[in-house]
């Protein structure tokens, strides 16, 4: 006598039961993902886990242990730098219970790792879809995840396994998230961060733009060190001339001197304290012209006119940016362009510029997304007969710490007009609540 119709379906109900069950503890325990490089070692450790396997596994709660590690590509960092965090799931929580084999390529994981100590947070992790096929009654083999954070205060940040979740993508989309129980978990890794040196506000002034061979400019400075011996220095381009004088910063950090400038090629001023310029602790240079005081032969007419220096300014395309959605439960990549900037150096000195950007967390409905998730790619171009060529800054993070969107060197004659534009790209959280997010970029150009 053959099946019955009602014991056909019974048969092939537990069939796709156990095949989802056996994709479900698969997905809790992870795949063969291979995990990058760290440079800085880390210690595995063990902490208690409760994974949940989707309802319709039909299957309890997996109470176990898992051994992780965390790693770091630098565990020396200054404040404002990127450290890339690796998460390892050195050994999960369950095996495969049942005979089934899994196929390769059918787990993604997501996770959470918990900062502490001279900052406090969490960084998300992920990893690429790729595991190797998992026999039946096998262990799982380890999954790696990886992710960054921007460093915002000194001291020891220690890095502890959080939360992880596995995606898997066989027969059906299926989400199974382990937690830490009773976290946080025991510390794997520690980075000692560094602050960065104060910001450099020394500034001088001159009493007059230009002189005849020999004169005296008065040298205004302030925000030096009280009691330093200041050098006053003339420049051509980037190189210092013989034309010198010291003088001795007050207990405000503020000096007036003179400097006599003779050299007929100087093109501009700087102070400086130490033996020599730095740019940590000078400032400068001021443009400044030698006139040329040759005598006009007999019966000859000496006609001059003067080029009017300008200021250093930029304008932007416009003040708002729209970047692109992404979905709930997949985050990723949000991204958009930078309205475009023109930069105008009409100055006509030796001094170069600086176009720097820094954001703020992008808030939204209860939740945030940091500000060290938005990264760019910027690019320049310089017009047409400009003295100067601008420079692109690096792509990567821009943060509350702040990068460099475009450039310009120092030189004998700066100047020129410039476009500096940039790819936008955020990095949102697979499980962000959805809603709209702002955050404010903030140009700088100094």
């Amino acid at each position: 006598m053959g099946p019955t119709p009602q014991s056909s379906r019974r048969s092939r109900r537990r069939h796709w039961t156990a095949l989802l069950g056996a994709t479900v503890l698969a997905v809790t325990a992870g795949g063969a993902l291979t995990a990058p490089a760290a440079v800085a070692a880390a210690v595995d450790v063990d902490f208690p886990t409760h994974c949940v396997p989707p309802p319709i596994a039909g299957i309890p709660p997996i109470d176990g242990t898992t051994t992780g590690k965390i790693t770091v590509d630098d565990a020396t960092p200054r404040v404002g730098d990127t450290v890339t965090v690796t998460y390892t799931v050195v050994e999960p929580a369950a095996s495969n219970p049942t005979d089934l084999a899994l196929p390769a390529d059918i787990m993604t994981p997501t996770g959470k790792v918990t900062l502490g100590g001279a900052q406090t947070g969490s960084v998300t992790v992920a990893g690429p879809k790729k595991n190797d096929p998992v026999p039946g009654k096998g262990p799982f083999p380890p999954f790696s995840m990886t992710g960054t954070f921007t460093v915002t205060a000194p001291g020891a940040i220690t890095l502890s396994p959080g939360d992880y979740n596995i995606h898997t993508s066989y027969i059906l989309e299926l989400d199974t998230p382990c937690t830490v129980t009773g976290p946080p978990a025991p510390v794997s890794e520690t980075v000692t961060a560094g602050d960065n040196p104060p910001a450099n506000t020394r500034a001088i002034s001159l009493g007059s733009a230009s002189g005849a061979p020999g004169a005296a400019v008065t040298v205004t400075g302030s925000d030096f060190t009280p009691g330093a011996t200041v050098t006053l220095a003339g420049r051509s381009g980037s190189a210092q001339t013989a034309d010198t004088a010291t003088v001795t910063a007050d207990a405000q950090g503020r000096f007036s001197g003179s400097l006599a400038v003779a050299d007929r090629t100087t093109t501009g001023v700087v102070a400086y304290e130490g033996g020599a310029w730095s740019a940590d602790k000078g400032a400068g240079p001021v443009a400044y012209v030698v006139l040329d005081d040759t005598p006009v032969p007999d019966g000859s007419q000496k006609l001059t006119t003067t080029v009017k220096a300008g200021t250093l300014s930029m304008a932007q395309a416009g003040d708002a940016v729209q970047l692109s959605a992404v979905d709930f439960g997949t985050g990723g990549a949000s991204t958009g362009s930078l309205r475009t900037v023109t930069v105008k150096d009409f100055r006509g000195g030796p001094a170069g510029w600086s176009l720097t950007g820094k954001v703020t967390d992008f808030t939204g409905p209860g939740a945030k997304i940091g500000a060290g998730e938005l990264s760019w790619t910027p690019a320049c171009a310089t017009v047409a007969g400009s003295p100067s060529t601008c420079r692109a800054g690096s792509a990567g993070v821009v943060g509350t710490a702040g990068a460099t969107l475009a450039s310009a060197p120092d030189a004998t004659l700066t100047g020129g007009e410039f476009t500096a534009d940039a790819q936008l790209s955020l990095d949102v959280p697979a499980f962000t609540p959805p809603g709209t997010y702002a955050g404010v970029l903030t140009l700088t150009l100094t």
